[in-house]
């Protein structure tokens, strides 16, 4: 999943359903809120890239259980 501008608003949860995907990129989107829990479901993900928004709180720890991912990337938010 790459390429989608949503300009701004949250993170749907509904992403969490995608359990198949494999990358995602939402970088410089203005999303605001914090990471949703759900995004924990992907068990697929290699790789998340949600820098350069506007997103608040801290990371979920269910982000930290993905076996999967060798590439994060969450700079220039405020978490």
């Amino acid at each position: 999943l790459d390429g989608i501008s949503t300009s701004s608003g949250q993170i749907p949860t509904e992403l969490g359903l995608l359990t198949s995907l494999e990358q995602m990129s939402l970088s410089v989107n203005g999303l605001t809120g914090s990471i949703p829990t759900q995004l924990g479901s992907l068990t697929n993900l290699t790789s998340l890239g949600l820098n350069n928004n506007e997103l608040n709180g801290s990371i979920p720890t269910e982000i930290g259980l993905l076996e999967k991912v060798w590439w994060l990337e969450f700079g220039y938010n405020q978490i």
